[in-house]
C-alpha cells in the first residue's frame, strides 16, 4: 500500500505563494499519474491538477494559470506551486494518484487570508 505525506501548507495573504510537496512510499510511483486535490470546509474534495507519468499536466479552470504541478520520480515526489493565491483557495490539500486509488494522507492546510 502506498503511503502519502503532504507538506508545505500554511497561512498566506491574498496574492501570495506557497509550494506544496507530497512524498509517496514504494517503488511504483513513477508509473502513475498523480494529482493534487483539495477540500474546503463544507465542500466535497475536488481535483485541481494532474500530471501524467510522462509529465503532461492538466488543471481545473479555477487554478489554471496560477498553479503548477510537477514531479520528481527519483524522489517519489510531486509538487504544487501555487501563485496569486485567493481566499477561495483555502482548503486542505491532498495528493493521490490521478484516479485516487490509494488511501488519503493527512493533507496540508492552506489558508489564504489578509
Amino acid at each position: 500500500q502506498v503511503q502519502l505525506v503532504e507538506s508545505g501548507g500554511g497561512l498566506v495573504q491574498p496574492g501570495g505563494s506557497l509550494r506544496l510537496s507530497c512524498t509517496a512510499s514504494g517503488s511504483i510511483f513513477s508509473f502513475y499519474g498523480m494529482g493534487w486535490y483539495r477540500q474546503a470546509p463544507g465542500k466535497q474534495r475536488e481535483l485541481v491538477a494532474t500530471i501524467t507519468s510522462g509529465g503532461s499536466t492538466n488543471y481545473a479552470d479555477s487554478v489554471k494559470g496560477r498553479f503548477t504541478i510537477s514531479r520528481d520520480n527519483a524522489k517519489n515526489s510531486v509538487y504544487l506551486q501555487m501563485n496569486s493565491l485567493k481566499p477561495e483557495d483555502t482548503a486542505v490539500y491532498y495528493c493521490n494518484s490521478a484516479r485516487a486509488i490509494w488511501g488519503w494522507g493527512q493533507g496540508t492546510q492552506v489558508t489564504v487570508s489578509p
